[in-house]
């Protein structure tokens, strides 16, 4: 995927089970947890870093699934924060 200045480079991503949404204005992904707890846990920890970054994912729960769409609304489409965000996510659920 090739980007400009204004795009990020989602690439990386794509590897690690992210997928871009059919329109392009945003990344989703489905992490699957052991448990309930353990998923709680991670939208706990990565609701912090998005309170510190001021950046607030899409996202539901279904016992030890969370699905999870990034987007900035500001911008209508992806930036550097969901790069940001879902690099954070993959990292807290230990990926």
């Amino acid at each position: 995927m090739s980007t400009t200045a204004d795009t990020p480079d989602i690439a990386p991503l794509l590897k690690t089970g992210w997928t871009l949404r059919a329109d392009g204005a945003a990344i989703e992904k489905t992490f699957v947890f052991r448990n309930f707890i353990e998923a709680f846990g991670f939208m706990t920890k990565a609701a912090l870093w998005a309170e510190k970054w001021n950046h607030h994912p899409e996202w539901s729960n279904v016992y030890k699934t969370v699905a999870v769409t990034l987007t900035t609304h500001d911008t209508g489409g992806l930036s550097a924060l969901d790069v940001k965000l879902a690099t954070k996510m993959n990292a807290l659920a230990g990926e």
